[in-house]
């Protein structure tokens, strides 16, 4: 049977052919921080790690990602950026946000102090319709804090 490794704890991977990773996350193993809004790509509500990179999991076949480390944003809530988020009032609804801060921790990972510019073209793919753009970039590029 496949596996699954998920926040770092294994999951047979018992899913149809054709069943996305969002979905499998919600429905199968209850971890509901990972949002479906578009369900086509165009959002980022639904951001995730595979291997510490972003993906979009409402397009994403969960077949395709066994044996590698999906993180989810449950995995990440002990990050300090969760806390950087509150702290700047990087959010409005709160829909987006669980894909905000899966992003924001993998672009961190890769350049802690990261510019504005970078900021922006790694965030690019996460939409926000309350425009806490301001906010977001406050929170990223003060995690450190």
């Amino acid at each position: 049977m496949p596996e699954l490794s998920i926040n770092g704890e294994r999951h047979e991977l018992a899913a149809s052919v054709g069943t996305s990773l969002a979905h499998y996350l919600r429905e199968d193993l209850g971890l509901t921080g990972t949002k479906i809004a578009c369900n086509e790509g165009h959002c980022g509500a639904c951001t995730v790690q595979v291997d510490g990179v972003p993906i979009l999991s409402c397009i994403t076949l969960v077949h395709t990602v066994e044996d590698r480390e999906v993180t989810t944003i449950e995995g990440l809530r002990d990050h300090p950026m969760v806390n950087s988020f509150v702290r700047s009032d990087a959010l409005q609804c709160g829909f987006c946000t669980p894909g905000q801060i899966v992003s924001a921790t993998a672009l961190v990972a890769a350049i802690p102090r990261p510019s504005s510019e970078e900021i922006k073209h790694a965030m690019s793919g996460n939409l926000c319709r309350c425009g806490a753009y301001p906010k977001i970039e406050e929170a990223i590029s003060t995690w450190q804090d």
